[in-house]
């Protein structure tokens, strides 16, 4: 199939207009200007951008990663498809061992058949003082064992940890998973700015949605925030919803340190796409008024209703004035950034080799159509 558009980011290069030729499950050619043949979709009014990658999802369309169910599974990962999201972690929260053990074997079989791109284990090993919407009761420190029998029963599968580094045992834990080729995200932490900086030094190279769920920055004590804003060699998750963090906020970071270490995540739960009501985040009661939801009877926040084809056009606003500028940081912050934080080299970019996963936005840069493993979906 070819497909030529009248706006299209390649390799982070805005071409107009511009193509892009799939064979397969791949890119095969792209380029500016005049296709080589006839396109068999022509969309001379659009905008042709990378599939998005969220590397922190709980779940959607009514469905919970960690339910623990293929059904459950499939219809989060199929609903966030359909809002342009072609590349998907897992995100599980914290829960028993024996239950969250049996989840990552479920979830690994899934991994293994392309539905989901890996597991992200958000927990157990989180502050008690900074939990957020985990189970106080299931909460633990890392335990060596554990994590043996949750990477055996990954079987390759898990891709991303999130770890207060305040916790025993948390620095063996980094390494254990470093040497795995595991991704360390530094989250849920009332660590302090030197306690984050050696977890950087020992590997860690993400922040599990800064500003949320840690230690405040401080002017006599940064925390983890600065910690993790300032080290270039960590990407910082950003849940750009206008909830979790102000619109302001996020316009400063884009515009005053880049993009290029931002990865916009939706940590999204099951009531994302569904009417307000009573939900679940693994063992915790959820309410959800006017799009937010929240631990039931708290004002602690619970994840996200969002998708990424709502925070890519945030993205967009937030970069700024020059239209090119901001479509690329969109870009980066949306599809990029995190494919590269997660260690997948298929997906991200739209180049020659890559897999044919791609995104269509009209004039408003809402969604109109998505292309996944190189088949247009209905």
């Amino acid at each position: 199939m070819l497909i030529s558009a009248g706006t299209i980011v390649l390799d982070d290069r805005i071409c107009r207009p511009g193509w892009i030729e799939f064979e397969g499950e791949r890119i095969a050619a792209c380029g500016s200007g005049t296709p080589p043949r006839a396109p068999d979709l022509d969309l001379p009014e659009s905008t042709v951008v990378p599939g998005f990658v969220d590397m922190h999802v709980h779940g959607g369309g009514g469905a919970s990663y960690s339910d623990g169910t293929a059904a459950a599974v499939a219809e989060a990962a199929r609903f966030h498809l359909r809002h342009g999201t072609t590349t998907t972690l897992a995100s599980l929260v914290t829960a028993s061992p024996d239950e969250l053990l049996s989840t990552v074997a479920l979830i690994a079989d899934q991994v293994g058949s392309g539905t989901l791109a890996g597991i992200h284990l958000e927990g157990p090993w989180l502050s008690p003082a900074r939990r957020g919407a985990h189970a106080e009761n299931q909460l633990r420190d890392p335990d060596p064992a554990e994590i043996t029998a949750l990477l055996e029963a990954g079987r390759g599968a898990i891709r991303m940890v999130t770890i207060a580094p305040e916790l025993p045992g948390a620095a063996a834990a980094i390494d254990r998973f470093v040497q795995a080729n595991v991704v360390v995200a530094v989250g849920h932490t009332d660590a302090t700015y030197d306690q984050t900086r050696a977890a950087i030094e020992a590997g860690a190279t993400v922040g599990t949605h800064v500003f949320n769920a840690m230690r405040p920055l401080h002017h006599r004590e940064p925390g983890p925030v600065l910690a993790l804003l300032e080290d270039p060699r960590v990407t910082v998750e950003l849940i750009a919803d206008g909830v979790h963090i102000h619109p302001a906020l996020l316009r400063d970071l884009v515009r005053g340190k880049g993009s290029d270490r931002i990865a916009l995540v939706t940590d999204a739960m099951a009531a994302a796409g569904t009417p307000d009501g009573e939900y679940r985040l693994g063992p915790v009661d959820v309410t959800v008024c006017c799009g937010v939801a929240h631990v039931t009877g708290t004002s602690t926040i619970a994840g996200s209703t969002a998708t990424m084809a709502q925070l890519f056009r945030a993205a967009v606003t937030a970069a700024g004035p020059d239209p090119d500028a901001a479509l690329l940081a969109a870009v980066r912050m949306t599809s990029t950034n995190p494919a590269r934080a997660v260690g997948l080299t298929e997906v991200g970019r739209l180049c020659p080799g890559s897999r044919a996963d791609l995104v269509v936005l009209d004039r408003d840069l809402a969604l109109t159509a998505v292309v996944r493993r190189g088949a247009l979906l209905s």
